[in-house]
């Protein structure tokens, strides 16, 4: 069937997405938490900017995504990357959080789908009317 992203991302950065993939070998710890390997991925970052090792946002962030597991993050990686020309770091980075979070919520909710509903509180005035 192919690779699902292959019809959503441009041609050079599907090649560049397949050669970090290939080149490039930081996988998630298997039951480690996101935030804790983004943590680690930057302490590498900084690192390898301690001896002169440059690289650029975009290739931060792809060898990031690449670090991510197939299953799981797929269909995540597909749907960050749709129509974009670019990637950052940070933008990645908020985005696996965010997903981390929402994860956790639903494991603690029990699985179950939630919505928010905040309502105000209003009570009657003299005059029979509401007031906020």
């Amino acid at each position: 069937m192919g690779d699902p992203c292959e019809q959503i991302f441009d041609e050079e950065h599907r090649e560049s997405l397949a050669f970090e993939r290939e080149t490039v070998s930081f996988p998630v710890e298997e039951g480690g938490s996101i935030s804790d390997h983004i943590n680690t991925y930057t302490k590498l970052l900084a690192d390898l900017a301690n001896v002169n090792v440059v690289i650029d946002e975009e290739n931060k962030a792809l060898i990031l995504l690449n670090s991510l597991p197939d299953e799981g993050y797929e269909t995540f990686v597909c749907t960050l990357i749709n129509g974009r020309t670019s990637l950052s770091y940070s933008e990645v980075t908020t985005a696996l959080v965010n997903l981390e979070l929402r994860r956790k919520d639903k494991e603690f909710l029990g699985g179950t789908s939630t919505e928010t509903l905040t309502v105000r509180e209003r009570s009657l005035n003299q005059r029979g009317g509401y007031r906020r």
